[in-house]
């Protein structure tokens, strides 16, 4: 049974973000400066196996997803406004292009594909930092501080060396300004969360197809993202998790290699990306195909707690308040010491996306996710919705997936 939502056809032009969007938010950033100067880094490949994903930051300001150790110099005071935005690539060098792809050169056609007029090489980038940073003896750190058990970020990094060699220079954490903006999708940004949403939509409908007694948690996992690569998603937004019996329990089981056993609660929470952008569902379903009156019980009492949460979603509130709406329902009925973490998070270039200081904005996408967890019955239930603040309240992006007992037990019987 497929969900009840609409999927463009195969074929039909994809949402995507254009680079005069990217563009405008560059320009957003630069304003928030004032005088000093930023700097976001893409990251580094870090590894062998031919992955990279930038850091969401520099995604989110360039869209550019190919390109390890490029930075984005924001030089706000610079005299030539089209040096204002500054993006560093790495030298090309064939030989190893060989083997990881070829990249193109810096040209009238790359500038215009990504909407940046100054293009360079990272080997000039040092003497383009210095002259910003001694015209204004300012740096703003844009990235989000690292805790003190991580390293440290990579713009913090390069400012303490610079800040060596020019005296009198101060360094400023503005990292909660990207944070902010990154918070508030667009209109654009909506539409790819909801892609990754009606995708994921269609690895939930062939997970109901798929769970039963005697099949594997992993067979269900394989299922699903089978069916994200199917439509469309090159992976999913996260290790995807498929945990049966007392593995429903576990908050973040990713073992996956039980067999479903009969009377036991799957409790299943993947999404799909798409063009960059990460859907974060959970739904719980029976392995016999209907609950059974406990197992109601518990789902039922999860399902009101996410509805208490929701309907309580509009511009201003807190995750502190959402939270207590949900935790209200489910302490009430003396299940208080069995959901055990928050209420969720906001959501979009990351499954935990950057979660700015202050209320939830009009435009901001969070996951609303309580859940009770009892080991001692091997009754683990989770319901995640994505939902989307609006002006007076909220939608529920992920709606049309089944999470009703009548509407699960129903797929169920049909598959």
């Amino acid at each position: 049974m497929e969900p009840s939502i609409t999927l463009p056809a195969m074929n039909a032009a994809a949402p995507c973000i254009g680079p005069a969007e990217f563009r405008s938010r560059r320009d957003r950033i630069l304003q928030t400066l004032d005088d000093a100067v930023g700097l976001v880094s893409a990251g580094d490949a870090g590894h062998d196996d031919g992955v990279f994903r930038p850091h969401a930051d520099f995604e989110y300001l360039t869209g550019i997803v190919d390109e390890p150790g490029a930075m984005l110099l924001l030089d706000p005071t610079n005299p030539d406004e089209r040096r204002r935005s500054m993006l560093f690539l790495k030298p090309l060098n064939r030989e190893r292009e060989r083997w990881d792809g070829y990249r193109p050169e810096i040209s009238a056609a790359l500038r215009e594909r990504l909407g940046i007029e100054a293009i360079f090489r990272t080997d000039t980038m040092p003497r383009a930092l210095n002259t910003a940073v001694r015209r204004s003896h300012r740096m703003a750190c844009l990235h989000t501080p690292s805790m003190y058990t991580q390293p440290v970020s990579v713009d913090l990094m390069i400012f303490r060396k610079v800040a060596e060699r020019i005296p009198g220079v101060a360094i400023e954490d503005r990292g909660e300004a990207l944070a902010k903006m990154r918070s508030v999708k667009s209109p654009g940004e909506v539409a790819l969360i909801q892609q990754a949403i009606d995708i994921t939509g269609v690895g939930f409908a062939a997970m109901l197809r798929t769970v039963r007694p005697g099949v594997g948690e992993y067979e269900v996992q394989e299922t699903i993202e089978h069916a994200y690569r199917d439509r469309g998603s090159r992976s999913p937004a996260f290790a995807t998790i498929v945990g049966s019996g007392v593995n429903s329990t576990v908050l973040h089981y990713v073992a996956n290699d039980q067999t479903l056993t009969d009377g036991d609660l799957v409790c299943v929470d993947s999404g799909a990306v798409f063009g960059g952008y990460a859907a974060d569902v959970s739904r719980t379903v029976p392995v016999s195909g209907t609950f059974s009156k406990r197992q109601r019980e518990i789902y039922e009492l999860v399902l009101e707690a996410e509805t208490a949460a929701i309907e309580a979603i509009k511009p201003g509130v807190t995750f502190a308040e959402l939270d207590d709406a949900a935790r209200g329902v489910i302490t009430g009925a003396g299940y208080g010491d069995y959901f055990i973490h928050s209420i969720g998070h906001h959501l979009g270039l990351e499954t935990h996306d950057a979660t700015p200081d202050g209320p939830l904005e009009q435009g901001a996408v969070v996951t609303i996710e309580p859940g009770i967890y009892i080991p001692d019955e091997k009754i683990g239930v989770r319901i995640e919705d994505d939902v989307l603040v609006t002006k007076t309240g909220s939608k529920n992006l992920s709606a049309g997936i089944p999470k009703s007992v009548s509407d699960v037990e129903e797929a169920m019987e049909l598959s």
